[in-house]
């Protein structure tokens, strides 16, 4: 096969797409310098070193976000904490760090490697919550009722220690009975009875969210697999049961956040996914599998139909989760203006999960559509995200009793970029893939595969095969296709420099 330099690809790719593939030397600078930034203490920065936190993530990943740790208390309620890396005491406003993420919005994930929004120095070591280190933590904790409510939360500040980093694949294992349980389950007392409490708090919160039309899909994204630095395959990554719970817990702990900001007085950047454009193709696809759908969007019926094709046909729900994704289209930022402080204190309404008063007059019609919540701030990916850090600036500051560190004509910028820069960053991501494709594709032109239509607009029709798992162009054939069909299609032509991959319809 020709060889190919992924590398050169993503950062061709990036630099097209106005997104920073290498840091200033000034911000390598200042992160370096922030090893001899002393850690802050103080009667305001709690002691909760002691309990038995703990993460689980992806077996190679050094920049951890998030830990968390549960008790049970009567009635069947659980108090939940989780702590978010306090990314902001290292990253200060206006820095070059801190242009630099303001100007990327996010890390790049790409088949070449990572582009990661904040220098490793920081990243994947000082902001990071690995295993063994102390850390400066935001803390949510929140209680949550035997029926899934989180019916009160408050938000602070402490310092924290990871006890054990678990992965996902690990833990779903062994939480499925099909392997041992991780080494750290044996050696940190009382883990064991953590992660069995925290997998049973998320399937309590699951659950309610579906009760009110959270939609139960099952997508899978592509890993590349290397071997002695060889790209050699593209294989699915797929859900599994510690993805679902720790999922379940970040979006508990985005809504808290959300609600807390509300309350306070203060605005936020919001996460949201309106009712989709194309719920006419929605509602036809489901009437291909003999189900009817109302003519207006409704998130309950859409998951009682997909609940009932999970059952019906296990093995093609994934395709059919990628085509009611697509369908859906894509989340936006977008800024919350603050409303009266304490309009909407923790009562009736915040017990039964509903947005405070406070929360629906900052945040009207910013729901989102998927997850059926009412507030949404991405706060739990510090390290990754930009959005998660401008929220965690704004919950240090309404915890310490200070102004807003951001207006709302400025949040309202900072969501439009960001929004901007998310979908380049996909954009970049499926371009490096495709080329990684088409480089292992090389030596396949003419041979037929399974598809499934993910895209049908004028800029062209694009469908998925699943071996290797990508995507490509449908360049003849494609009239009349539409998201969500299947059909058969044979290979034409690749270019791996161009990042293109061309189908017929056969």
């Amino acid at each position: 096969m020709i060889p190919i330099n992924l590398r050169q690809i993503a950062l061709d790719a990036m630099q097209a797409r106005g997104l920073l593939p290498a840091f200033s030397p000034q911000a390598l600078q200042e992160a370096e310098a922030a090893r001899q930034t002393p850690p802050e203490q103080g009667s305001h920065i709690r002691d909760l070193r002691q309990l038995t936190w703990f993460s689980i993530d992806n077996d190679d990943t050094l920049d951890l976000d998030q830990l968390s740790v549960a008790e049970p208390l009567a009635g069947g309620a659980t108090r939940l904490l989780v702590a978010v890396a306090d990314v902001d005491a290292l990253v200060k406003p206006g820095g070059a760090v801190d242009r630099h993420a303001a100007a990327n919005t996010t890390s790049v994930y790409t088949a070449a490697g990572v582009f990661p929004m904040l220098p490793e120095a920081l990243s994947t070591n000082l902001t990071s919550l690995h295993q063994g280190q102390q850390r400066l933590a935001v803390v949510v904790e929140m209680q949550v009722e035997a029926d899934g409510t989180v019916s009160s939360s408050s938000v602070y500040r402490a310092a924290v220690r990871n006890w054990a980093k678990l992965t996902y694949d690990g833990v779903s294992s062994w939480l499925d009975g099909t392997a041992p349980p991780p080494p750290q389950v044996a050696s940190v007392p009382g883990l064991e009875a953590q992660v069995r409490l925290h997998d049973a708090l998320a399937s309590q919160l699951r659950q309610w969210r579906q009760a009110r039309g959270a939609l139960n899909v099952n997508t899978i994204s592509t890993r590349p697999v290397f071997e002695s630095g060889q790209l050699v395959d593209l294989r699915p990554d797929a859900k599994n049961r510690a993805k679902d719970l720790i999922a379940d817990l970040m979006i508990a702990t985005n809504g808290a956040t959300a609600r807390f900001l509300a309350d306070q007085g203060f605005p936020s950047l919001r996460r949201f996914l309106q009712a989709p454009r194309r719920w006419d193709r929605i509602v036809l696809l489901a009437a291909s599998h003999g189900m009817q759908l109302p003519a207006a969007p409704d998130a309950l019926a859409l998951d009682r139909f997909l609940s009932a094709r999970r059952l019906a046909d296990p093995a093609g729900f994934a395709d059919l989760s990628l085509a009611v994704v697509k369908m859906l289209g894509s989340g936006e930022y977008a800024a919350a203006p603050a409303a009266s402080a304490g309009a909407g204190a923790m009562g009736a309404a915040r017990a039964a999960g509903a947005p405070s008063a406070a929360a629906k007059a900052g945040a009207a019609g910013l729901g989102h559509f998927g997850l059926a919540v009412n507030d949404y701030a991405h706060s739990t990916a510090p390290n990754r995200r930009f959005p998660d850090l401008v929220t965690q600036r704004l919950l240090k500051a309404a915890i310490a009793g200070a102004a807003a560190p951001y207006s709302a004509e400025q949040l309202a910028e900072i969501a439009r970029h960001c929004t901007l820069q998310e979908d380049n960053a996909s954009k970049v991501e499926r371009q490096v893939l495709k080329a990684a494709g088409a480089y292992l594709l090389q030596g396949r032109i003419g041979e037929v595969f399974d598809a499934l239509v993910t895209g049908a607009a004028p800029k062209g029709t694009f469908v998925r095969i699943s071996r290797p798992l990508l995507e490509g162009r449908v360049v003849r054939g494609f009239e009349g296709l539409d998201v969500g069909d299947t059909l058969r299609v044979r290979l034409l032509a690749v270019d791996a420099q161009k990042s293109f991959i061309d189908f017929e319809r056969a």
